[in-house]
């Protein structure tokens, strides 16, 4: 069990029950997060009368090879969503400080966003009608949006946009440290075996969530605070889609997920429709986010697995790294309904490897 939040049972009565209202609003959220990521960067390639650049099956593999190439209509952004408030003594590292709270003298400070007069204070937390509205005006800004327990209510459970502009200021190589500390292939030091080790060390830390060693930006930036959340005792849910990836990736207490458009043609969603024993026009109106001629987007979402290189040894004895050992393994492969469908669930489907 991971080392940094407690299971269910593990809880007092009081925090089950912020778990479970965390929980429905993350997958409120999650919803909106694919919309926005995946479909709206769709809408804007279509505006701009772009070709849109379907991720490939060889780049949902575990160590997949990533082209290096930035699409400017894919939406971009890095969202870290907290069950409790981070403690004050995280912010050497987590960068949420007065100077970048969301309130209506930094963001009109910051000169990103238009604002009225009639600023509503309200809208910055996620019970509010306008939340939603409040986050899509702020996911274009750099670095990190920060969602979390609102600290200053200690009575209620209440989540607010807190934080713009948050950066993750801790070196990736005490990242891989922690990550190789906890899976026992080293007692303290990175280096402790040499600079060759220490580099192996760093790039499996990268394999570990999913990501190249060469991307840097948000991607790398949401590994990093994924890694230094762990220090938190609750769960935290980390958002990240950059323009090379045209994925939403996701990371928190259930491991890695990524998700896609992906399109097929009509016979394939008959077949698929078949399978699952759906007919074809429900099929289309609930999983189906666009039509093209003779065809039709879906959303794809591939779960990962971490393999016994990735999890620490039974025994608690330290460990060498083997390079050429996979860390992850590709545990889950669905088609997921349009975000707001409710009453259809994701459909199993293998696509990676076929």
């Amino acid at each position: 069990m991971p080392y940094w939040w407690k299971v269910r049972e593990e809880l007092s009565q009081t925090n089950r029950l912020r778990r479970s209202f965390y929980e429905l609003l993350r997958d409120e959220f999650d919803q909106y997060m694919l919309r926005y990521s995946l479909i709206d960067s769709y809408e804007n390639f279509l505006r701009k009368q772009q070709p849109y650049p379907f991720v490939e099956k060889r780049e949902l593999k575990p160590r997949a090879r990533l082209p290096m190439q930035e699409y400017e209509c894919q939406n971009a952004f890095l969202v870290i969503f907290m069950e409790d408030s981070i403690p004050s003594e995280h912010k050497k590292y987590i960068r949420f400080l007065n100077v970048n709270k969301t309130t209506k003298t930094n963001l009109l400070a910051s000169n990103t966003l238009r604002l009225s007069e009639k600023f509503d204070r309200n809208q910055k937390y996620l019970e509010s009608v306008h939340f939603y509205d409040f986050l899509k005006s702020l996911l274009s800004v750099d670095y990190a949006l920060l969602i979390q327990r609102d600290p200053e209510t200690q009575t209620r459970d209440r989540y607010i946009l807190s934080h713009f502009h948050v950066r993750i200021d801790w070196p990736i190589a005490n990242a891989a440290e922690d990550l190789a500390q906890y899976l026992r292939y080293i007692s303290k030091d990175i280096y402790e075996k040499g600079d060759k080790y220490a580099e192996d060390v760093q790039k499996k830390f990268f394999e570990y969530y999913g990501i190249p060693v060469t991307v840097g930006g948000r991607r790398t930036a949401a590994i990093v605070a994924a890694q230094y959340l762990k220090r938190i005792p609750c769960i935290a849910t980390v958002y990240v889609s950059s323009s090379e990836s045209r994925a939403l990736i996701r990371i928190s207490e259930r491991g890695l997920s990524k998700a896609v458009l992906v399109r097929f043609q009509d016979s394939e969603m008959e077949q698929i429709a078949l399978e699952n024993r759906i007919g074809f026009r429900t099929f289309v109106k609930n999983y189906v986010v666009a039509k093209e001629q003779r065809g039709g987007i879906c959303i794809f979402q591939a779960t990962y697995a971490y393999t016994n290189q990735a999890r620490p040894p039974d025994d608690g004895k330290l460990r060498e790294i083997k390079p050429d050992l996979n860390w992850l393994s590709v545990g889950g492969e669905y088609l997921i309904p349009k975000p707001g469908v409710l009453r259809y669930p994701p459909l199993a489907l293998n696509f990676i490897y076929t």
